[in-house]
């Protein structure tokens, strides 16, 4: 419970009739979650107006409602306040409600195309090796220091992220490590918040169909460098050339990595192997579990926050040795036969690549790779015939199949993907709808030594159809078919 006169400080306020002094129960940005005494903020989304559900709310029991709309007329006897944008001060009103439990972590946010999750996940893992008690948030799980629980977004609203942070102070953690999302960023979810440190480690065709244009993606991921304070660290990776747009206008300390280039922080890559990475670490040499230059660079960010956190650089080392990735990421299993199955989250044209080379590079080219893909339904469809592409220009053979093809008829995303087969890659090329069938041709395709990426889905349990989520599980089912009698 809190004044609403207090959660409303930082908010634009444009206007506010009624009374000020009210005790709010509760926040909701849905009228069907607003109880007695709740504030309702009516916010506009991409679908649907929270301006017409303002009756619904007040019925159910919200004594002070948010709008944005000029000119609304509300007759109800409630407290009716505006603001300029009710989505970026709901974020606000959340962080003062839950009483700012950001300002009393070390909260780092991660963005980019590739690599959110296994930078995330390190640094929280890290973070617990060193001995402090750590959140987590992110696309595959949300952690308050050893419990866990599901993630439904890659960044939740803002009232589940104060929620969140809050339980984690509670706790006793000291740090969050969080990946943002750049839905997250545009539809202003962290607002509020108040970052120690952001991080950039890439980006590259996602999300267009949300974003409309590359250039407003990338403006999306800059918000949250332009909004840290003088006191945090802003951490790029210069290798993209987008690093250093992000740090224009950034109050933060400026901080750079790069493999390529001069740097802040600089990695080496002396050894690549299918059992793991030797990295030359700004000068010290260690032997790392994860596989491929893409954890390259997940490791070297990694080093990097840690190191902006003041922690003691050797001891991160020796500890960021011993972790494993993230699930979902590069994961393999193996058989009596020494087929190996990866299973990858490699659902962007670059992700694919990447994971395709990494495997090339580290291969005898006496073996086949089998690769298995998928694109996602109402998702960018620019990346399909792209994705389609890389796999069979990288690969021995290839299996279209299906992702998760939501609403969107799995034939259709099919064909648009085997639109960018090149014509001397179509008799590798086969497309098989049902996702474990697929697998299950891949695994009787390969023989001794052979080599099966199943890509897109990573560490996801699910497949989603028709608006319902059914079981499905990359790995488990590469497992029950390649090691049928364990």
């Amino acid at each position: 419970m809190a004044r609403l006169k207090d959660i409303l400080y930082g908010i634009t306020l444009l206007s506010l009739e009624g009374e000020r002094n009210l005790n709010i129960q509760g926040i909701a940005f849905d009228s069907r979650k607003v109880k007695e005494g709740f504030l309702f903020v009516a916010v506009k989304g991409l679908t649907t107006d929270g301006h017409q559900y303002i009756d619904q709310a007040v019925t159910n029991g919200a004594s002070a409602v948010l709008i944005e709309t000029e000119g609304l007329e509300v007759n109800h006897r409630i407290t009716l306040v505006r603001t300029d944008n009710s989505a970026k001060s709901l974020g606000i009103i959340a962080a003062n409600f839950y009483g700012n439990p950001s300002e009393k972590l070390k909260l780092v946010g991660i963005t980019g195309t590739n690599g959110k999750t296994t930078t995330a996940t390190l640094s929280f893992e890290l973070f617990q090796h060193l001995g402090y008690k750590v959140g987590l948030l992110s696309t595959v799980e949300n952690r308050i220091d050893h419990k866990v629980l599901p993630a439904t977004f890659t960044t939740p609203d803002a009232l589940q992220l104060n929620e969140l942070l809050s339980r984690m102070v509670e706790a006793g953690c000291t740090h969050c490590f969080m990946e943002v999302s750049s839905h997250a960023l545009s539809q202003h979810r962290t607002s509020g918040l108040s970052f120690s440190g952001g991080v950039f480690t890439n980006i590259s065709h996602d999300h267009l169909d949300y974003h409309q244009t590359f250039d407003e993606y990338i403006k999306a991921k800059k918000i949250l460098f332009d909004g840290l304070p003088a006191s945090a660290f802003a951490l790029v990776n210069v290798d993209d050339k987008r690093g250093n747009i992000m740090l224009q206008n950034t109050k933060a300390e400026r901080c750079t990595f790069s493999i390529k280039s001069m740097a802040d922080f600089r990695a080496r890559v002396i050894h690549n192997t299918m059992h793991g990475l030797e990295l030359d670490m700004d000068g010290i040499n260690v032997w790392f579990k994860l596989i491929g230059d893409f954890n390259a660079y997940n490791l070297l960010t990694v080093y990097a926050v840690a190191a902006l956190l003041g922690e003691e650089r050797e001891e991160v080392l020796r500890e960021l040795s011993q972790l494993d990735g993230a699930r979902g990421r590069f994961e393999y299993v193996k058989n009596k036969a020494n087929i190996m199955a990866i299973v990858d989250y490699a659902h962007t044209p670059d992700a694919l690549e990447n994971v395709l080379q990494t495997i090339e590079s580290l291969r005898t080219k006496n073996e086949l790779l089998i690769t298995v893909v998928g694109c996602g339904g109402d998702r960018d469809k620019e990346k399909r015939p792209k994705m389609a592409r890389i796999a069979t220009t990288l690969s021995d053979k290839v299996i279209l199949t299906s992702d998760n093809p939501r609403s969107e008829d799995p034939e259709a995303i099919l064909a648009d993907m085997f639109a960018g087969v090149m014509k001397s890659d179509q008799r590798k090329t086969v497309t098989i709808i049902d996702r474990k069938e697929a697998i299950r041709t891949a695994c009787n395709m390969a023989r001794d030594n052979d080599i099966i990426l199943v890509a897109g889905k990573g560490h996801e349990t699910y497949q989603e159809v028709n608006g319902e989520r059914f079981p499905f599980d990359d790995k488990a089912i590469l497992n029950d078919l390649l090691n049928p009698e364990a």
